[in-house]
C-alpha cells in the first residue's frame, strides 16, 4: 500500500476537490477518516461522484458542521485516535484530512498528531486568496515540527505567481502546480483541470 495524506491550510479552500482530482490520477482509493457535518453531501460523497472511486467508510461521522472534537462531544461520544489507523488496502490510498492541521480530534489530540504517527507523505493544499502566505507558512512549520514528510504544496485558486513563488522560495518547498477553480465541476472537467498538478512529484514520494 502507498498512501499519500491530502491537507489543508484552513477549512473550505478546496482540498476535497484537490483530493478528488489526486484520487484519479493515482487510480487510488480515497478514505476521510472524520467527517463533520452530514446535513450537505460529505466529502466522501464528492469524492465519489466527482471519480467513481472506491471511497472507504469514515471512522467517524459526525452530525454537527464543527470541529471534530465539539462535533463529537454534541453527539455524546469522544474520537478516540486508535481508531484512525490506516487502512490496509492493496495499491494507492488518498487519506483527506478534516479541516486544518491544528484542529481537534479530542481534548487532548490535534490532527496533527495522528498525521505525524501515519509517517505517510503528505501534501498541503493552500488557496491563492489574501493571507495564504501566513497560513501556508504556518501549516508547512508545523508539519516539519512533526516530522511529517511534506511532498510540497499545491495551490487551488486563481494564479497569484508572486505569492506562489514567495511561499515556494521562503519556506523550500515543492510547488505542485496550481489547480483553477472549474466551472460545472464534474468527473469529466475535473481530470482536464488537474494536468495542472505535477502528479509524477507525489507519485515519486509513495
Amino acid at each position: 500500500m502507498s498512501t499519500v495524506i491530502v491537507v489543508g491550510t484552513d477549512t473550505g479552500i478546496g482540498k476535497t476537490v484537490f483530493a478528488a482530482g489526486l484520487t484519479a490520477a493515482l487510480g487510488a482509493r480515497y478514505w476521510k477518516p472524520v467527517q463533520s457535518g452530514l446535513e450537505e453531501a460529505t466529502d466522501s460523497e464528492t469524492v465519489k461522484t466527482l471519480t467513481g472511486a472506491e471511497v472507504l467508510p469514515e471512522a467517524y461521522r459526525l452530525n454537527m458542521p464543527a470541529s471534530p472534537h465539539l462535533s463529537a462531544e454534541d453527539m455524546g461520544i469522544e474520537i478516540d485516535p486508535s481508531r484512525l489507523t490506516l487502512p490496509q488496502v492493496s495499491g494507492h490510498l488518498v487519506v483527506e484530512g478534516a479541516g486544518g492541521l491544528m484542529v481537534p480530534l479530542n481534548r487532548q489530540v490535534f490532527f496533527l498528531d495522528v498525521i505525524a504517527q501515519w509517517q505517510a507523505p503528505v501534501v498541503l493544499v493552500a488557496r491563492t486568496a489574501l493571507g495564504t502566505i501566513n497560513h501556508t507558512s504556518l501549516s508547512l512549520l508545523a508539519l516539519r515540527n512533526a516530522g511529517c514528510n511534506v511532498v510540497g504544496v499545491a495551490f487551488v485558486g486563481n494564479a497569484e505567481p508572486d505569492v506562489e513563488q514567495t511561499i515556494s522560495q521562503m519556506c523550500n518547498i515543492c510547488h505542485l502546480g496550481r489547480l483553477p477553480f472549474v466551472d460545472n465541476l464534474s468527473r469529466k472537467t475535473l481530470p482536464d483541470a488537474f494536468t495542472a498538478i505535477d502528479v509524477d512529484d507525489i507519485r515519486g514520494a509513495l
